[in-house]
């Protein structure tokens, strides 16, 4: 792909250099070649993008006085994100290969064009893939199940019946879709559990991303909805009946309980543990481990843009740290009067 082409998609400008140019993808400043593109978004990143041998450099503009001569110089107001997208561009198709003779694709499903199953790959009754969607090894696509245009499903996906996937979803390696919901129903009497009915439905929603070993329960009597462009990491749980806003990031282990809202922009870092019925409003940052106890609501209400909320319950992280500070102002006061030692002073 020629940079001209790059720019006319992804927008910037070609400040020194050839427009033909021929690029073969990106790379690190270490590696790369000069048919690479490197980004540079730092004072010392500049400096070793433009003495490194990458042909194209992605800068933001100002960001250097001068370019050495036989360099492709872009400007980008975000370098980090325009060689992200690039990176999409020039990434090679992955080879369409229709059907494999050992995948089991029941005769009533519908394939798009373009849809590739590979070995060992389920697709059951009723189930409506969307062309050119990818079904890797040993994946199951559950009973009516129904999955978008340029999906790509990896190995050992489970997806369970009453699951919808939008387009350009991507579902990593042995992430469950569409399980049953942990509801259950006790008997004072003789202390036994009842499940209550797990029979609503999961809808997952264009551009999001779902990582390895994820797990997603389906509606009890309602809908769990993850919404446009969110990104899930690996080993994420979210219980039935919740609702993800658009373009949410949930970080790794994070646990939410059923019948909760996260809202549009929210970050749930490492860890995080959300209770039942909670609600997290739009642009809540939330760090690692944070906790929010059932039935709470966590906004950014009277908080400065940019807040961090930390600890159990979430709370912001200045506030933390300051009680911190007291708890062990307060251990060492304690252990002094203990051990028959005056309290410290202090004089004017």
């Amino acid at each position: 792909m020629t940079l001209s082409e790059l720019i006319d998609r992804l927008g910037g400008k070609l400040v020194q250099g050839d427009p033909e140019w021929m690029v073969d993808g990106v790379n690190l400043c270490e590696r790369a070649s000069p048919f690479d593109i490197v980004f540079a978004d730092g004072s010392a990143a500049v400096i070793a993008a433009l003495s490194s041998k990458a042909g194209v450099i992605v800068m933001a503009p100002g960001a250097a006085s001068s370019y050495p001569r036989g360099k492709n110089i872009i400007e980008a107001e975000n370098p980090r994100l325009w060689f992200s997208r690039a990176a999409k561009l020039m990434a090679p198709a992955l080879p369409q290969t229709g059907v494999h003779p050992k995948a089991v694709v029941m005769p009533d499903s519908i394939l798009g064009v373009g849809v590739t199953v590979e070995a060992s790959a389920v697709v059951e009754s009723g189930a409506r893939i969307g062309q050119h969607t990818r079904i890797e090894a040993g994946a199951i696509v559950g009973h009516g199940v129904q999955i978008g245009e340029k999906c790509r499903i990896f190995p050992r996906v489970v997806i369970y019946p009453g699951t919808t996937i939008g387009d350009r979803v991507m579902v990593h390696a042995g992430a469950v879709l569409g399980s049953d919901g942990f509801g259950y129903v006790r008997d004072a009497s003789t202390g036994a559990y009842t499940q209550f009915p797990q029979q609503g439905t999961l809808t997952i929603e264009d551009d999001v991303e779902i990582g390895a070993n994820a797990t997603i329960d389906r509606g009890a009597l309602e809908e769990t909805r993850i919404r446009r462009g969110t990104k899930i990491d690996n080993l994420v749980h979210i219980g039935h009946n919740c609702d993800i806003g658009e373009d949410v990031i949930l970080v790794a282990l994070t646990g939410i309980s059923g019948s909760s809202k996260i809202g549009r922009g929210a970050i749930l870092a490492g860890q995080v543990g959300i209770g039942d019925h909670v609600t997290v409003g739009p642009g809540v940052m939330l760090g690692g481990q944070a906790g929010v106890l059932s039935g709470k609501t966590v906004t950014n209400k009277s908080l400065k843009p940019g807040t961090v909320l930390w600890g159990t319950p979430a709370r912001p992280l200045k506030q933390v740290l300051r009680e911190q500070v007291t708890l062990s102002r307060l251990a060492r006061l304690g252990l002094r009067k203990s051990a028959g030692i005056e309290p410290e002073t202090t004089e004017d």
